[in-house]
């Protein structure tokens, strides 16, 4: 990076977004340093792209371009790589302005079609809807599929944890800490593209699944929103949500403000101002996990956050990078999962030694009566479980339960 500037604009300019004589002064800039790209952290409609290159003799590209651009190094998968390109696609599909001569050429007409023949704009327009629609048939067999895997998973007994959070807030660190997994952490913008999840194990509770999503990032493009919604979706499955948050970043609020906003686009909560555990706007409870904790270095700062935490009733303080509280965070999740727990009455036909199993390994038998009723075998069960533990039994034996 060469040179940044801050410009402060008034009244947004159809044509160029900034005041001639902002334009003219970034132009000097430019010219000064010698610079072959512009990156405007905003958004910039077509036809304020092209102006701006032309004034400026260089490459313009805006906030969502970046983000495109950075996300299309990131993509590792097939998945993740058709994601990108259907967004980056959608966003070109608007820049086609006629800037360039050759895009206004008309190609020549078949004769039986009548007509002088489309613009060239017009046919590269056609392609870029044609290539968008297959990625789009592609996805939705991806979709499908991962529909298939959270299905197969809500037949399991396991409950599933989603990590989300503002990007480089260190949710692969911390899921690299609790599954043991390689996932790619370092310290850059989107390090994680593709959802992964690991099993986990917490106290009491025999298995769990944690998956990994992408970060946020305030004003995230609607194209990119779009793209990985079948990957977000993840979070809507998920029985628990870890906010993971970086709060040693000066902007950690405004950071969770908008991974909130986010998460209320996708609908895993009703306002972006709730998400406490206890809070009746959560879809399901939500955690915030303040990570980071070792950044901190002001002891005054420090035992401001700490004060902080304690008023809250949904945080845990750790540092992933070190290790610091994540036997509490451990504790803490096993507890919120166990919590909620109810008391179900059910009667089952004596044959159902399967259903009854399932009872004995996945809740906990308050009593077991077993009578006889003639040929018939009836088996009074008292069980107390978590909601979702219930609506798996359910789908898994619902034959087995029969009316008293």
């Amino acid at each position: 990076m060469v040179e940044t500037a801050v410009y402060r604009v008034r009244q947004s300019r159809p044509a160029t977004l900034f005041g001639s004589g902002q334009v003219d002064e970034v132009a000097g800039r430019i010219a000064a340093a010698g610079a072959e790209l512009v990156v405007v952290d905003n958004s910039l409609t077509p036809i304020q792209q092209s102006n701006l290159e032309k004034a400026w003799s260089a490459k313009v590209i805006d906030r969502t371009g970046l983000i495109l651009e950075i996300f299309g190094e990131r993509a590792a998968t097939a998945e993740g790589r058709l994601q990108v390109e259907l967004a980056h696609l959608d966003y070109q599909a608007g820049r086609l302005v006629r800037s360039w001569t050759h895009l206004e050429r008309q190609r020549g007409g078949f004769g039986f079609l009548g007509g002088p023949g489309e613009t060239q704009i017009e046919a590269d327009r056609r392609m870029i809807r044609d290539r968008m629609a297959r990625i789009r048939r592609e996805l939705e067999q991806v979709t499908r599929t991962r529909g298939l895997h959270r299905a197969r998973r809500q037949r399991a007994p396991w409950p599933v944890i989603a990590l989300v959070g503002y990007t480089n807030a260190g949710k692969s660190t911390l899921f690299n800490r609790l599954t043991g997994a390689g996932v790619l952490a370092q310290d850059m913008l989107f390090a994680t593209l593709d959802p992964t999840m690991r099993q986990i194990s917490l106290p009491g509770l025999d298995k769990a699944i944690l998956s990994d999503t992408v970060g946020f990032v305030s004003d995230l493009p609607t194209q990119l929103i779009a793209a990985f919604r079948a990957t977000l979706e993840e979070v809507l499955s998920a029985d628990l949500i870890l906010h993971v948050r970086d709060i040693a970043h000066p902007d950690t609020e405004a950071q969770k403000a908008d991974v909130l906003d986010v998460l209320s686009d996708l609908g895993a909560i009703t306002d972006a101002e709730g998400g406490g555990e206890g809070d009746e706007t959560a879809s399901r409870p939500i955690i915030e996990i303040w990570n980071k904790l070792d950044l901190i270095e002001d002891p005054a700062h420090i035992a401001a956050v700490k004060a902080r935490a304690e008023r809250e009733s949904n945080v845990v303080m750790i540092s992933a990078l070190t290790g610091e509280g994540l036997p509490e965070l451990k504790r803490y999740l096993a507890d919120n999962l166990e919590r909620g727990h109810r008391r179900y009455e059910l009667t089952l036909d004596g044959s159902s030694g399967a259903a009854l199993a399932w009872l004995h390994a996945h809740g906990e038998i308050l009593s077991e009566d077993h009578e006889s009723m003639g040929d018939l075998l009836r088996i009074h069960v008292s069980a107390r479980m978590a909601p979702a533990d219930y609506e798996r039994f359910l789908r898994l034996h619902d034959k087995a339960i029969v009316d008293d």
